[in-house]
């Protein structure tokens, strides 16, 4: 409602603007109830431009070429219609905004010349057709414009999302490499020496007991350290080539996305079917992945939506899917960002499938599935 709040107050000033013109302009007719009603519509539709842009140029134009026709408050009809037309070509209806840009200026022009004066008809019409033709004109390349600036700074955006999510990664990727290295450089020597010492050691107090004799303190110490250290080290080395759980990401986590995003105010519905169970580590992160990417793009891009999180276990496939009821449509097909072609090169390698497009009903939806059983 908050986002409607400026189209709700556009329509009512433009109203007042209307009924004042009307009532001022000295070739304006009488001001009836059903011209009243005229404006009542015009601004009504003009609070719903947001939600259903074509819907909303549609009444608006409608009902200002009527007002004109009735009431001629002059120039002040194209106003709503110019507002109108700019969200519209805005929110990618370009068709749209460029035929009621056209027939409002057709209806307006006829008008201009059935009760044109006769003294001086054709210089009233071109400067009023001139001056209306420059502002729709104008209107239809600022709407295409400020749509192709969005869109630019959306992909800017989400390059510099994907590019710190890439520096990280490989951050993540050089700390690992690094462990391994220098757990194999421990293995490698310090194992193999402190392995010796216990060998020895062990050897010495078996051949001292076998001649009868009791072992020395030392030695027995001896035995008893190296043993220690061979257990310490391997729980260092096991620790080096597998980081704590508490640094991984799965979908045992999914839940805390979920609440993430319902603090950014997106209502967010999560269901698990079938038994949850352990999936590879692999297809467990990306799972994970395919999940926060998607919950990503709902908060930037659906507008006031609420999504719904789905994962469900299957003997021979794990499948996510995120679903939104935002403002994507079919019939404008969505152009893959890099955050969309992340998710499906991270699907694609683990040889699953990535379902992502806009649903016929309205929002859009992304569907995940992994096989379990089959090679990475």
């Amino acid at each position: 409602m908050r986002r409607d709040l400026p189209y709700v107050l556009s329509g009512l000033a433009l109203g007042v603007l209307l009924l004042g013109n009307a009532a001022l302009a000295p070739d304006a007719t009488p001001v009836r109830a059903l011209d009243v009603a005229l404006v009542a519509v015009m601004a009504v539709a003009l609070a719903a431009c947001r939600r259903h842009p074509v819907v909303a140029l549609v009444a608006v134009t409608a009902a200002m070429l009527a007002l004109h026709v009735r009431v001629h408050p002059g120039v002040s009809a194209a106003f709503p219609v110019l507002g109108v037309v700019y969200v519209t070509a805005w929110r990618g209806y370009r068709s749209a905004a460029a035929v009621a840009s056209v027939v409002f200026l057709g209806g307006f022009l006829a008008r201009d010349i059935s009760v044109a004066p006769a003294d001086r008809p054709g210089q009233l019409i071109a400067e009023r057709t001139s001056l209306l033709l420059g502002w729709f004109v104008a209107a239809n390349v600022a709407g295409l414009v400020s749509r192709q600036r969005r869109a630019y700074l959306e992909q800017v955006e989400q390059r510099a999302v994907e590019a710190e999510r890439t520096r990280e990664e490989m951050a993540l990727r050089r700390a690992g490499e690094e462990r391994l290295r220098i757990a194999r450089d421990l293995h490698d020597s310090l194992t193999h020496a402190i392995s010796v010492i216990k060998v020895q050691a062990g050897i010495a107090v078996h051949l001292a007991r076998k001649h009868g004799e009791e072992p020395s303190a030392a030695l027995l110490a001896i035995q008893e350290a190296s043993g220690a250290a061979m257990r310490e080290l391997r729980g260092t080395l096991e620790v080096l080539r597998s980081p704590a759980d508490a640094d991984r990401v799965g979908l045992t986590r999914v839940g805390e996305l979920a609440e993430r995003t319902r603090a950014a105010g997106v209502p967010v519905q999560l269901t698990v079917t079938g038994q949850p169970r352990d999936v590879p580590v692999e297809v467990d992160q990306a799972g994970y992945r395919v999940v926060q990417e998607a919950l990503t793009n709902v908060t930037r891009h659906a507008g006031a939506a609420t999504a719904q999180i789905h994962v469900e276990y299957a003997p021979t496939r794990l499948t996510v899917s995120v679903t939104d009821d935002g403002e994507a449509s079919s019939v404008r097909p969505v152009t893959p960002g890099v955050g969309l072609r992340g998710m499906r090169e991270r699907v694609s390698g683990l040889g699953g499938t990535l379902d992502a497009a806009a649903r016929d009903d309205g929002g859009f939806a992304v569907r995940a599935t992994f096989p379990l059983h089959g090679p990475a």
